[in-house]
């Protein structure tokens, strides 16, 4: 399918590029998907896929993008890069269907928007708050930031994640033995460097942002061959412990929402999903998948996965 680079601003001055997609036989507008990945994934990850499966199958344009101050995607002057701040990104998506709607490619009216992971999360919110979205598609969603963070962390590191959130940072050897090294948010308003910490680490039993096997393999793996960072500041994992995307979904009908699950999610627990699925409104679609969190983006179960997605978008935002 021929993929464009583009590039377009938000509404607080950043740049923020991606690609577009179309058909290679459209000759009229159509329906756009808007489509950003999950906490510190990049648009290599897997996302071409999907687009390329969506527009292949669909009189459907893509609109794909990285997320603010991750991949070819600048950060706002003045923050650092591999920060994730959700009131950011949730603003994104909206200026994202923005700049959807200036092409003369694609159907103003008939604007979707499909997140998965994190972003699997702000499509909820978005989706909600923004009455130009005609469907909303969300695979393997955070809901609830808070009970996701109490199901990762372990119970010994929340103290010192808290005194760090308040007081101090991980130190340059990333653990939470001494975190007197520098003052973060005393740093940070001085101008200094972010605090950071691994997204991932080999040792599931050492401090990072995402402590799961899975993530690990998944992240390492796209590490080899993109140019994701291992590390996101201090400041976002404290947004996300805070960041409860889920609290509005019974607001999104009647815009159809697709949700998406696996049945052994241990990184977005699927009990907590289900969860939240229970307190949307109709019209509504949940689509349960075997294996883990990140099984869905290619594989055995993609096909399994994007075809329901597929489907989904042909009654609802393409027909």
């Amino acid at each position: 399918m021929p993929r464009e680079d583009i590039s377009f601003q938000t509404s607080d001055n950043v740049t923020l590029r991606g690609w577009f997609y179309k058909p290679s036989d459209a000759s009229s507008p159509l329906p756009c998907l808007v489509m950003a990945h999950g906490f510190s994934a990049l648009k290599e990850m897997d996302l071409d896929l999907f687009a390329e499966t969506f527009t292949s199958n669909l009189p459907l344009t893509c609109l794909v993008y990285d997320n603010r101050g991750f991949g070819d995607s600048d950060a706002k002057e003045g923050q650092p890069r591999q920060e994730i701040i959700p009131a950011q990104q949730t603003s994104d998506y909206s200026d994202a269907i923005t700049h959807a709607q200036t092409r003369s490619e694609v159907n103003k009216d008939k604007i979707g928007i499909w997140g998965s992971s994190y972003s699997g999360g702000h499509v909820l919110w978005v989706g909600a708050v923004d009455r130009r979205v005609k469907a909303v598609l969300c695979q393997v969603p955070c809901v609830d930031g808070w009970a996701n963070f109490h199901r990762l962390i372990r119970p010994d590191f929340v103290a010192g994640l808290n005194n760090a959130f308040q007081d101090g940072a991980y130190t340059p050897r990333r653990t939470l033995d001494v975190l007197t090294d520098f003052q973060d948010r005393h740093a940070r308003a001085a101008g200094k460097t972010a605090g950071l910490v691994p997204v991932v680490d080999a040792d599931v039993h050492k401090p990072s942002a995402l402590p799961t096997a899975d993530s690990y393999n998944f992240f390492t793996a796209w590490g080899e061959k993109s140019n994701w960072k291992n590390e996101v500041t201090l400041k976002s994992i404290e947004a996300f412990r805070e960041y409860i995307p889920s609290a509005h979904i019974h607001h999104i009908a009647p815009t159809p929402l697709l949700m998406t699950v696996a049945e052994n999610d241990v990184l977005t627990p699927t009990d907590l999903t289900l969860e939240a699925y229970s307190r949307a409104l109709e019209p509504k679609q949940l689509h349960i998948l075997p294996g883990g969190h990140f099984d869905g983006y290619s594989g055995p179960n993609f096909e399994r996965n994007s075809g329901v997605q597929v489907e989904f978008l042909r009654k609802h935002l393409c027909s």
